[in-house]
């Protein structure tokens, strides 16, 4: 994420943790989605841009040795208060503090939507660094037929089409394993791609 965008998401911090800053405000097919990716990795989670921390915090009431990084520190402060006993910190997820290969996966849930065709690749090498051979890839965003800009409520950002998300994935390292898309009514077109680091 870029300085313009940490930015803009620390001026609306207060704004976005009550509107979208709690587990209950999430769709249940996201739930879905999550939980079920989660329940068959065997090892630590990184949820990376974990934004006020409520799905570290899902993660962890599952039984998952998850923690949550991001670069906003208001969403850090809110995510230690609200879920004590959670590890978060404020870190980089282009330069995750974690060993090569000593992760089971990644939760990368909307966390790349605003990093442009030309600069995704630098966080996907990075989850790729630190999964381990066979370990899980989970990418949330937002769904078109094309690779586009559009206009966020906080700042720019970017939908993809799942074949062209996919491609980048492998590129990186990443087998594809599954594609989800679904739409609401007065939201735009949602996806989750689940990959597996190859390898393993």
């Amino acid at each position: 994420m870029s300085d313009p965008v940490e930015t803009a998401y620390a001026r609306r911090a207060g704004e976005y943790i009550d509107l979208l800053g709690s587990i209950e405000s999430v769709h249940p097919s996201d739930l879905q989605v999550v939980g079920s990716w989660a329940a068959r990795l065997d090892g630590p989670v990184v949820d990376a841009g974990c934004g006020p921390g409520q799905w570290t915090a899902f993660l962890a009431g599952r039984g998952v040795d998850a923690r949550g990084i991001d670069r906003v520190p208001a969403f850090v402060e809110h995510a230690k208060h609200t879920h004590p006993g959670v590890p978060y910190a404020v870190g980089d997820i282009e330069s995750l503090p974690d060993a090569t290969a000593s992760v089971a996966g990644v939760l990368a849930w909307y966390s790349l939507i605003h990093h442009a065709p030309e600069t995704i690749a630098a966080p996907l090498a990075e989850f790729a660094r630190v999964v381990r051979p066979g370990g899980g890839l989970l990418v949330g965003y937002f769904h078109g037929s094309a690779v586009e800009p559009f206009d966020h409520a906080v700042t720019a950002a970017y939908r993809w089409s799942a074949g062209a998300l996919t491609g980048r994935l492998a590129d990186a390292g990443f087998d594809p394993v599954e594609s989800y898309t679904r739409t609401s009514p007065g939201q735009r077109p949602h996806g989750a791609l689940v990959a597996r680091r190859a390898g393993g």
